[in-house]
């Protein structure tokens, strides 16, 4: 089979863009886009009418109310590794995806082509990587004069090359400049995919980017850099074309063409010229094509979508025909009086027809008062008449699924609290419909400014990773740090509004749902504050309204103070928050109290330890494993004794007088030490040896 030559190709490419834009003519394609614009923009009529006419725009209220609702915030992209030697730098690259979309103007540019993908039913976003350098003077310690003479000496002039820009770049694409094949009803199956750019006849000639035969070729086309409605150029004469007298200011219009099939990128111009500007060359991105569509209300076996404005153009202007009909008709009610000719002068007619207060009208003969001057009756129409506006507004609001209380509107219809929360959740769903096409495109997009940055990143960069405006951590990296396979997603929710008094009543929901786990010890008290005071109400320093906790160690300084011999409380055995860890079952085995809770005791006899099982326990104590609040009182009370004992076996000290109490009862002093004991604000080795004797022997009395 022959080699296809470029001319055979650029001629078969140029004759792809013809048919594509003949396609779109024929099916109304142009002309639907631009009404949509039209309709959004508040131009609803056509051509000049006589007479007055009103326009309620419920299009533009629409958009903007359903724009908000999906794009508003800016996303919080999630970077998962896909192997596991690639997650530490699934974290680095994270962070430097979330900088890039803030800093490099990503959100705006989406959000543009998201209104496109609400007006138009589809909206295109481009990615790309942008390096530009140039060339700066080296500083010159010499006079003028002396440059000049190294000059012409040499004839060169030291300088070197300024990198000015290297990175990723995403932008929205006019859809009217979009050019795919016609035989395609989706993104997968097209062959062929083309954006037209429009430049200056004068830049395409001078870009050396461009093949030098080629662009001394290229003719102008058009003197406006407006597209207009896409492909009426050449055929509908919408814009003005190029003439002799301006030749400054015309420009060109040049198309970068993709060839899917052959996998293949070229560049040409679609006037005059056999020539690529840039040859048909392998697609330089790993990931294809640049382009990327949003896609709004997909209909089967079509390739463009239907969008927000095109369901309810019957009915915006149904609505603006009526209100004007009202219009008219309250300039028409003028009310009219019927008179008796003979019975005014001139004086009289005069004296009628003035707009002064208290004016005397004569009146000639004797002529009954009552007949001289009457009203002329006016027909009225009926009140039904006036309610078609609000029952056009109801067609639309259900139409276009955005109801009144979206709007921002207060319901003349009372409705209870259940009726509004279940009109708000159908609302609702056809937003979250949208929310995750939205995150979807923004999550494509942000893999392939990462993939393009790990081909095309030519030296160091820095971003910030973590931290504060105040106080920002800066991390300096190249592309291997960014080297890897990753999945990218948006947190959901994300790019919705946030609702400030929803998100504080959620923070303070959530603080009273860990109330039971912070009492058992199981919460990180600072970051819970952290995460209140940041979330719910948007502080941006909330670490800096918390104490910070005092160093391992100090805890028993400034608490009970210890008795003789009682050393503090390992660090390891302490938690965040001041609560002990849970003790691990396999220790509570070794201890002898695991497995299932112990059989209750007969009344008035307490359960028996063996020693082996109470030196497990003193060990488990001593290692930090076990707690004294871990242990039941009375198996404690054993391990005192068992400690007694060993220290020499002499009978606990006599309870002192003071603190006796009548049979049955505690004294006030060691009630006081019990609760502590039993609710952990005190350890064992806070209190005395003497006090716990005195407490041993008291509660052994008791069991007696």
């Amino acid at each position: 089979m022959a080699r296809t030559s470029n001319a055979d190709k650029l001629s078969l490419y140029r004759t792809r863009i013809d048919s594509s834009r003949k396609w779109r003519k024929n099916e109304q394609y142009d002309n639907l886009w631009q009404r949509m614009v039209n309709l959004y923009r508040g131009r609803h009529y056509r051509g000049s009418v006589p007479g007055d006419r009103l326009l309620v725009n419920i299009c533009f209220s629409t958009i903007n109310t359903l724009a908000p609702a999906v794009s508003i915030g800016r996303p919080k992209i999630n970077v998962n590794a896909r192997r596991p030697e690639d997650g530490d730098k699934a974290v680095v690259t994270e962070a430097i995806i979330n900088y890039w979309w803030q800093h490099y103007e990503c959100q705006e540019e989406f959000q543009r082509a998201v209104k496109d993908y609400l007006i138009l039913g589809h909206g295109w976003v481009k990615t790309g990587y942008r390096f530009v350098e140039e060339s700066k003077l080296d500083k010159i310690n010499e006079t003028a004069d002396e440059a000049i003479d190294n000059v012409e000496k040499t004839g060169e002039i030291e300088s070197e090359m300024v990198i000015r820009e290297d990175r990723p770049f995403l932008e929205r694409i006019d859809p009217f400049d979009m050019f795919v094949d016609p035989s395609a009803t989706c993104m997968n199956d097209m062959r062929w995919i083309a954006q037209r750019i429009r430049r200056p006849l004068k830049d395409v000639q001078n870009d050396q980017r461009y093949d030098y035969t080629a662009r001394k070729e290229v003719s102008p086309s058009s003197i406006s850099n407006t597209t207009g409605i896409a492909g009426q150029a050449a055929d509908n004469n919408t814009y003005s074309t190029y003439s002799n007298n301006n030749p400054y200011d015309s420009y060109c219009d040049v198309f970068e063409y993709y060839d899917v099939n052959a996998g293949t990128m070229c560049v040409f111009s679609d006037t005059g010229g056999e020539k690529f500007l840039i040859k048909p060359t392998p697609i330089p991105y790993a990931f294809g094509h640049p382009f990327f569509m949003l896609r709004n209300y997909d209909i089967p076996n079509f390739f463009y979508p239907m969008g927000e404005l095109e369901a309810i153009e019957p009915l915006q202007m149904e609505l603006n025909e009526t209100r004007t009909q009202m219009m008219n008709h309250r300039k028409r009610y003028s009310r009219k009086w019927l008179f008796n000719e003979s019975a005014f002068d001139d004086f009289g007619r005069l004296a009628l027809q003035s707009d002064d207060d208290n004016v005397i009208v004569p009146v000639k003969g004797n002529e009954n008062l009552n007949n001289v001057v009457v009203p002329m009756p006016a027909l009225i129409n009926p009140p039904e008449f006036y309610n078609q506006s609000s029952l056009i507004t109801n067609d639309i609001d259900r139409v276009s699924g955005v109801s009144e209380y979206q709007r921002g509107v207060i319901p003349e219809t009372t409705r209870t609290a259940r009726e509004a929360s279940i009109i708000a959740e159908s609302g609702n769903a056809r937003v979250a419909e949208k929310l995750v096409s939205i995150e979807n495109a923004i999550a494509r997009c942000a893999g392939n400014l990462i993939m393009l940055a790990q081909q095309y990143l030519t030296g160091e960069q820095t971003v910030r990773i973590i931290g504060t405006e105040d106080a920002p951590v800066w991390l300096t990296f190249d592309k291997d740090y960014i080297s890897g396979e990753f999945d990218f997603t948006v947190e959901a929710g994300s790019t919705a509004p946030r609702n400030e008094a929803f998100r504080r009543d959620m923070a303070l929901q959530m603080v009273s749902a860990m109330q039971p786990f912070a009492q058992a010890g199981l919460v990180n008290l600072p970051k819970l504050a952290e995460y209140v005071l940041g979330t719910g109400f948007g502080v941006k320093n909330p670490e800096a309204f918390l104490n910070q906790p005092p160093p391992q160690g100090m805890e028993a300084q400034g608490g009970v103070p210890m008795g003789p011999g009682g050393p503090p409380m390992p660090p390891d055995m302490m938690a965040q928050g001041g609560q002990p860890p849970p003790v691990p079952p396999e220790v509570l085995a070794q201890a002898g109290l695991g497995g299932p809770p112990p059989q209750a005791p007969v009344q008035g006899q307490a359960p028996t330890i063996s020693p082996e099982e109470i030196i497990n326990i003193i060990q488990g104590l001593q290692s930090g494993e076990l707690t004294p609040q871990d242990l039941p009182p009375e198996v404690l009370a054993q391990v005192e004794e068992f400690l007694a004992q060993q220290g020499g076996g002499q009978a606990p000290p006599p309870v002192p007088a003071e603190m006796q109490a009548p049979q049955g009862q505690v004294p006030e002093e060691l009630a006081l030490i019990i609760e502590g004991l039993q609710s952990g604000d005190l350890n064992l080795e806070d209190v005395p040896p003497e006090i716990l004797a005195q407490i041993e022997a008291m509660m052994q009395g008791q069991q007696q």
